[in-house]
């Protein structure tokens, strides 16, 4: 049968896309100075070379003692003990606690020899000038960190496949490593297509014109799946021209997106560009999504190629599910970071089709109310006015008013 244009092929749900579109292409490996790895994804398991924190010491401040000459203690019945020092901070303890004695340490400080546990000082009261009085009593091992807790000897500090938070970048340190080995940021080449589509900084538009209101967007939601953007490339509609910008794109980036370059029609030049470069695979051309449906996923020589549809907010929901990913992929990670999601109710019944993926932008209200906003998907502002998304699943037919929803929260 003679093709319409009109008519997808290879239709895949947002799910198997997720979990089957997986190019080969990976970032090569880079070291970065320690005040530069945050936010990077190390390429292997980060081990301390030594036991952190190195030494048992107090989380607490009190008193360093024998937990057995603390058992019985209470506020009626105190332990005494005498205080035979104190420690003192960044040093070697150097007193020792032995039989009913006690040593004064702050929080942090090294446990003396003999100790085993810390009585806090709200627990305590000065007896006389050199003893206490202890009204808790203490198990082994309590008010204590011990010398491998934080860390043992070889333990991992990091895994790979996800980027470094602060805590880690805090525990590299004081592991004493300065150095990371770290797969580069995914560089991703963001092509803008269409004969009406002029640079945002067009002073005059001439009637039919539109300034390029992706290729920045994009750009934007890149960085924040840690990619590089480069500078949008604004192509005409016609295929040779698409293709040639793709050879380059594909040459010198990690990741190409084609912005506008998926549209349902005969001007749809994005499928025969793509089959047309070097070992190239369009694994779908239509995602089971609203909105977003015209989108394309391929791939050349392993380096991901995603198509978006032309409507600005069809595109930039399908980049934030799916490109994102990519790029995070494409920049080492192995697994996806969480996404804090909010609880509210529905303030009205949302209709949808079973089999279709549905991402709804809404508002949220007093009263932990999720307020669908509805509008053309080529409207901007509907995603401007919103405070983030409900995903309705690909199996429900829709969505009753009053029922429970997650919000996903834009940044």
């Amino acid at each position: 049968m003679a093709a319409t244009g009109r008519e997808f092929f290879t239709v895949k749900t947002v799910s198997e896309a997720l979990n089957g579109f997986r190019p080969a292409h990976v970032t090569r490996l880079e070291t970065v100075a320690l005040d530069g790895a945050y936010g990077r994804v190390p390429a292997a398991d980060l081990r301390a070379a030594e036991a952190l924190p190195g030494f048992n010491r107090s989380s607490v401040d009190g008193y360093a003692v024998r937990a057995a000459d603390t058992y019985g203690a209470s506020d009626s019945i105190p332990a005494y003990l005498r205080v035979a020092g104190a420690v003192r901070m960044g040093v070697v303890a150097s007193d020792e606690v032995g039989p009913g004695t006690a040593v004064a340490i702050p929080t942090g400080g090294m446990l003396p020899a003999g100790a085993d546990a810390v009585v806090m000082i709200e627990h305590t009261a000065e007896a006389t000038e050199d003893s206490i009085e202890v009204v808790r009593p203490v198990a082994p091992g309590e008010n204590v960190v011990r010398f491998d807790e934080d860390v043992a000897a070889g333990g991992a500090i990091a895994p790979p496949g996800r980027s470094l938070r602060a805590q880690d970048v805090a525990l590299l340190a004081a592991a004493g490593i300065v150095e990371v080995s770290v797969h580069a940021r995914p560089r991703v080449a963001i092509l803008a297509t269409g004969d009406e589509v002029v640079p945002p900084d067009t002073p005059a538009r001439s009637p039919g014109q539109v300034r390029d209101a992706l290729s920045v967007s994009v750009g934007a939601l890149v960085r924040e799946a840690g990619g590089e953007p480069s500078p949008p490339l604004i192509v005409s509609d016609e295929e040779r021209a698409l293709r040639e910008a793709l050879t380059v794109a594909v040459g010198e980036s990690d990741v190409v997106v084609i912005c506008a370059g998926s549209s349902v029609g005969m001007r749809d030049q994005t499928a025969g560009a793509v089959a047309g470069l070097p070992h190239s695979e369009t694994w779908c051309h239509g995602l089971a999504i609203k909105p977003g449906k015209p989108t394309l996923l391929a791939h050349s020589n392993g380096v991901p190629i995603i198509g978006l549809p032309g409507n600005p907010r069809s595109a930039l929901v399908v980049f934030r599910l799916i490109g994102m990913p990519v790029v995070r992929r494409t920049g080492g990670w192995t697994a996806e970071p969480p996404v804090g999601a909010v609880r509210a109710r529905l303030s009205r019944d949302l209709p949808s089709a079973a089999g279709r993926l549905d991402v709804v932008q809404v508002r949220l209200r007093d009263g932990g109310l999720a307020e669908p906003i509805f509008g053309s998907s080529a409207l901007l502002s509907v995603l401007t006015g919103a405070d983030g998304y409900v995903v309705v699943p690909e199996d429900a037919n829709g969505l009753s008013a009053g029922e429970p929803v997650e919000v996903f929260p834009y940044g």
